[in-house]
């Protein structure tokens, strides 16, 4: 079973990749480079031979050859003439492909068996041969073009052999400087791509080292951003994630602080009138037992806001949907509470609408938004004195509007007010968590909660339903 190679980190695949990438180019470049150097050398030298074979052969044939019987003359008289011994071999071959004559002399009398001389002689055409000749071994460059006996018969071959050693050592020339500058490149790349990766790696670091920090629970801790780049966004907004976690950590512990209260004043009222209870005559006994069962109610109140968000927080709150008039279900909370508001000061005014819309919806969860929120009124508003109930229904969609006359939000939290656990800057008391379930229960029935408010001029609370909800 084959293992695959497993390269870690960005820098180490970054530079694998990219050195990969360096060197198929260059490869390439060099290739392509030394093609064209090969081809101009041997390409030029060619061309340069085939011309000259061609020109003199015709004048060979045309002025020096006399007759038939004195080939073997005129060549001998045309090659002592010849003045490129030094980079050229020139030699008269016979119609059977032998060497009649050469310039250099040592050759006579053989066959060279390259490709060129025959084919010259069947073809009557110039033709060129690059190979290693059978006789010295040495990669030569033959030209062999066909003489003619009175334009008709061929009666030998002209042939030129040169050396290609010098243009092999050219090339070999060009091959190093061609591959050190490849060589160079590459480096140059790597080093290139190292330096860039390590400005891109550091900050990873970094931010790797904070986001480890952040998670054993250093929340708030930031990163310093050094780049207006994809790094600095990132950097952004882990920062602006470890402020969020920051300010849930504080909010977590503000609601965990506000339970512990929430359920220690009844709990302490209870005991208390309990211990009051065991040695009161009759007249008090009363008196203990109404605070008892309103402080029990304040608990109970608690831990089926507890529940409900635990609900909402794990996905399991669940709708009951059916269809119920929710003016009825509106006029029992307000006429519920407006004795018990009127004994705290605060006036509850409600105007029945002209309609009475139904829609579909779940009963008790609606009606427990509209307690949470007249509730809320109450505690945080109260002491404007007065809270507005109204209910209008538009085309699409009623309007439930809660309106007190209190202190109002701040504009700054007015935006955090449904957060969990957000209890902003009052000092009544609350766990923070009864507007964000009420919330999450209108949302279930595609509708909204809005809030509005002046500081100073109190707040209205609006929410949203849709009249025809369920009805597909």
């Amino acid at each position: 079973m084959k293992k695959k190679l497993k390269i870690r980190g960005i820098k180490q695949r970054w530079i694998l990749r990219s050195l990969t990438f360096s060197l198929a180019i260059v490869l390439v470049a060099v290739i392509t480079y030394l093609l064209s150097i090969a081809n101009s050398y041997y390409g030029g030298m060619q061309s340069s031979l085939e011309s000259r074979a061609v020109v003199n052969a015709g004048y060979f044939s045309k002025y020096v050859l006399t007759n038939y019987d004195d080939y073997y003359n005129s060549a001998r008289r045309f090659a002592l003439d010849f003045k490129d011994n030094d980079r050229l071999e020139l030699q008269f071959l016979d119609a059977e492909g032998r060497v009649e004559v050469s310039s250099a002399r040592q050759t006579v009398g053989f066959s060279p068996r390259t490709g060129d001389i025959h084919e010259a002689i069947i073809s009557k055409n110039v033709i060129s041969w690059m190979g290693i000749d059978p006789q010295t071994g040495e990669y030569v460059l033959s030209v062999s073009a066909p003489l003619f006996y009175k334009g008709q018969e061929v009666v030998g071959v002209m042939r030129y052999v040169t050396s290609l050693s010098e243009a092999n050592l050219r090339i070999l020339i060009a091959l190093i400087g061609s591959v050190s500058v490849g060589i160079l490149v590459t480096a140059l790349i790597v080093s290139t791509n190292l330096f860039f990766i390590s400005s891109i790696i550091g900050p990873i670091h970094e931010i790797n080292s904070i986001a480890k920090k952040i998670t054993d629970g250093s929340l708030g801790a930031r990163i310093e951003k050094k780049y207006d780049d994809e790094i600095g966004e990132l950097a952004d907004t882990i920062n602006n994630m470890s402020s969020e976690l920051a300010g849930y950590e504080r909010m977590k512990n503000d609601f965990i602080y506000s339970v512990s209260h929430e359920l220690r004043t009844p709990l302490t009222a209870i005991a208390g009138w309990g211990e009051v209870l065991l040695a009161a005559d009759v007249s008090d006994i009363r008196k203990g037992v109404r605070i008892i069962l309103k402080e029990s109610a304040r608990l109970n109140k608690l831990v089926e806001d507890l529940l409900d968000f635990t609900k909402v927080e794990s996905g399991r709150m669940v709708m009951l949907m059916e269809p119920f008039d929710l003016v009825s279900e509106l006029e029992e909370v307000v006429f519920m509470h407006m004795d018990s508001l009127s004994g705290n000061g605060i006036t509850l005014n409600y105007e029945p609408p002209a309609e009475s819309p139904e829609i579909i919806g779940d009963r008790s969860r609606i009606r427990q938004v509209f307690l949470n929120i007249i509730n809320n009124a109450a505690k945080h508003g109260g002491d404007g004195g007065r809270i507005d109930v109204s209910l209008k229904a538009g085309e699409r969609e009623i309007a439930v509007t809660f309106r007190d006359y209190g202190q109002g939000i701040a504009a700054d939290e007015l935006p955090l007010v449904k957060r969990k656990f957000y209890r902003g800057s009052t000092k009544a008391r609350g766990t923070g968590i009864g507007l964000a379930v009420s919330d999450e229960i209108i949302n279930m029935h595609d509708g909204r909660i809005e809030i509005t408010s002046e500081l100073g001029q109190g707040a209205a609370v609006t929410i949203y339903l849709p009249l025809k909800m369920g009805a597909e």
